[in-house]
């Protein structure tokens, strides 16, 4: 038996010698072709990773809710913020919306649907197919419930500050995949901002203002987003000098704001509750008022002067034309 073994072993080493030309053609074609095989699929991963950087994903983001990250650029985007709506239509991501809450109602074309921003339910989001929601508040615990789906979230809450507003626009762009058109919707803003700003001549500066969020006299003091644009004018907020700051959003007596006399009153409960340059002429006593007596009444879009959106840019144009006379 060893000494078959011996024979077998000698007799198969000898055997690549004893092939015929045939044989050894087909053999060097099949280690030829295997070879190319694995040089393409090399060339194939290498492709395939090359695609996967250019688009710029997976990104990973940093919101409210932490850092969060997103596999794929997003195409069913959920949002129940209309803040963050007009955001991203602005970033040129309006195409990736899919739906948005019911007071989202800007640009004119959103897909508006019954999801209620102040009462959201997960199932009701998650009906949608969403691979991306952004909200503005965490409500209900939300955001752990959409989570616990595997659906990511980005929680951005109201700005309080302008650079917020930019901070979040270009978030949005760099988790969908419009980063630089994000830049450059923050650069439109900016220069907007700036030139409304330098339009106005700097006999304004000391010019009081009261901001009406509503008609009980609910307002924004200068610490708020809403304020923060007044003070780029220069103007003086009756609101600071609130008996109750409440937080940025006091509530005024109708006898504090005539005592106060401002010189600009901006009305911000124009669509929701009919106010307007009028009705505030009517009220008791506001017939002494500057801003009355110099017609300095600002009618404004609620929206536009409540959001801290794009918008804001013309929320500041809108001062600077009343600032110009």
């Amino acid at each position: 038996m060893f000494g078959t073994h011996s024979r077998a072993a000698r007799s198969t080493s000898r055997v690549p010698r004893r092939l015929s030309p045939t044989a050894l053609l087909a053999l060097l074609t099949a280690l030829l072709l295997a070879l190319t095989a694995c040089g393409g699929s090399d060339g194939d991963e290498e492709a395939a990773a090359s695609s996967s950087s250019a688009d710029g994903f997976p990104v990973t983001v940093t919101a409210d809710n932490g850092e969060v990250t997103i596999d794929e650029r997003p195409e069913a985007i959920v949002s129940m913020s209309p803040t963050a709506t007009e955001m991203l239509y602005a970033i040129g991501a309006g195409d990736q919306v899919a739906a948005v809450d019911s007071n989202s109602d800007y640009p004119a074309d959103v897909p508006t649907t019954d999801l209620a921003s102040f009462t959201p339910n997960a199932e009701a989001i998650v009906g949608y197919d969403p691979d991306l929601v952004v909200l503005s508040d965490d409500i209900n615990g939300i955001v752990g419930s959409l989570e616990a789906l595997d659906v990511p979230v980005l929680l951005l809450g109201a700005a309080a500050e302008l650079d917020d507003t930019y901070a979040q626009l270009e978030l949005l762009g760099e988790a969908t995949g419009h980063a630089e058109e994000a830049a450059d919707t923050v650069a439109e803003v900016q220069d907007r901002i700036e030139a409304a700003v330098a339009s106005v001549s700097s006999d304004v500066t000391g010019l009081s203002v009261y901001h009406e969020l509503d008609p009980s006299l609910y307002t924004a003091d200068s610490s708020t987003y809403i304020g923060s644009i007044y003070s780029l004018f220069g103007l003086e907020n009756i609101a600071d000098g609130a008996p109750d700051p409440s937080g940025g959003y006091p509530q005024l007596s109708a006898e504090f704001v005539v005592e106060q006399a401002p010189d600009i009153i901006v009305l911000a409960d124009v669509q929701c509750c009919g106010e307007s340059a009028e009705t505030v002429a009517q009220r008791p006593a506001f017939d002494t008022v500057p801003a009355v007596t110099e017609q300095r009444i600002i009618e404004a879009d609620d929206d536009v002067v409540s959001r801290w959106g794009p918008r804001v840019a013309d929320f500041a144009e809108l001062v600077a034309e009343v600032l110009q006379g």
